[in-house]
This record gives structure tokens, C-alpha cells and sequence, in this order.
């Protein structure tokens, strides 16, 4: 099965990738993950990222879509496959469509995972870090920093939803509550389509 996880920062994608692959049996994709192991693996794409990143400037579309295509061509993504924090355009979601036909497959299936924003201010200002034996909050999780990275998530990611639900793909996930309902909730909106499907008896 091939899924694109979305949602906004704090909604527990990370959380939610790794279990949900887990159950899947295929790997959860990160784009952090790419990043890493292009730029520390110096392959010509990572070479390339790390001038942008090295300048403070977002890597272009083309960099970033290559590199998840070159990770999804790999033997144990053959079968499937979670991609967590990519696409993030549509731009990226076009091209994502474009790759993948031209690797013989199409996604299955779109989980978003909505949470109220009040409650995901509420959760990434709430996180703390140990420094020097303190316990303070990270500059990127204060409110008002938190509530303009969910701003940028509206204006860039969002309209993703929309992309996706017309093409007849997009389940909606609410992502309150304990770890273990919202992956109960993922799981069943992913075996819906697997009823869509004949059965071999």
C-alpha cells in the first residue's frame, strides 16, 4: 500500500508514521530522513541540497522530488510505502503523481490527521528541553513562533486537502486522543480500501 500522511506541525505525524508503516509492513518515508542520508551519504542530489541549506534557502522542488523518487525506486519500497512530510505543494504533489506513474504505481490512499489549532498550540509550546540542567522552551515552540509555523502550514500544505480529496483519496483522521485510537482510526480508513478491493475467493 503507498500513503501520504499530512497534517500539521504537532498533529503526531512522526509518531503516527512509524506504527502505521509498522502495521503496513512497508517503510515510513521522511523527507528529514532523505535529507540526511543524501547529504551525509554526499551523493550528487545531497551535494546540491546542502548549497541551498548551507545558504538558509529552501532546496528546490526538483532537488527534493528527486531524491524522495530515487528513495521510493529502492527494493524495499517496491511493495509500498508511508511518505511523512512530502509532498508539501501541490507543485510537489504533481510531480509526486508524475514519478510514481513513471515507476508504474499511483498512491492508495491520503490520511490527514486533523487537530483543533488551539490544541496544537496548546501541544507544541507545552514541549520543554534540558538545558544546563533546566528545563526551558525551544524559541521554536513558543506561541506566537508555533502559531505563525501553522500559519505557514495553511497557506503552503494545506490546500493539499483539497487537492487530494478530489482526486478521491483523502481520508480524514482526528488525531485527538490517546497514540494507540488515532492509529486504530488510520488503520480502518486504510481498510476501507483494502474492502474496495475484489476478494480472491
Amino acid at each position: 500500500m503507498r500513503v501520504v500522511l499530512l497534517g500539521p506541525p504537532g498533529a503526531g505525524k512522526g509518531t503516527q508514521a512509524q506504527i502505521i508503516a509498522g502495521k503496513l509492513g512497508v517503510p515510513a518515508v521522511s523527507t528529514g530522513d532523505i535529507f540526511r542520508a543524501n547529504v551525509s551519504g554526499q551523493t550528487e542530489l545531497g551535494q546540491k541540497a546542502k548549497t541551498y541549506m548551507d545558504a538558509g534557502d529552501l532546496v528546490p522542488d526538483e532537488i527534493t522530488v528527486a531524491m524522495v523518487r530515487d528513495r521510493l525506486a529502492e527494493s524495499d519500497a517496491t511493495g509500498g510505502f508511508l511518505l511523512d512530510g512530502f509532498p508539501r505543494t501541490i507543485a510537489q504533489a504533481e510531480q509526486l503523481r508524475e514519478s510514481l506513474a513513471d515507476l508504474g504505481h499511483g498512491l492508495d490512499r491520503v490520511l490527514e490527521l486533523v487537530v483543533d489549532e488551539d490544541e496544537l498550540v496548546r501541544r507544541l509550546s507545552g514541549r520543554r528541553m534540558l538545558v544546563d540542567g533546566q528545563m526551558v522552551q525551544r524559541d521554536d515552540d513558543k506561541p506566537e513562533t508555533v502559531r505563525h509555523r501553522l500559519q505557514v502550514y495553511r497557506e503552503q500544505t494545506a490546500p493539499l486537502s483539497g487537492f487530494y480529496e478530489a482526486e478521491g483519496l483523502l481520508s480524514r483522521i482526528d488525531a485527538i486522543g490517546e497514540v494507540e485510537e488515532v492509529t486504530a482510526r488510520a488503520v480502518d480508513a486504510l481498510g476501507s480500501v483494502d474492502g474496495d478491493e475484489p476478494s480472491a475467493g
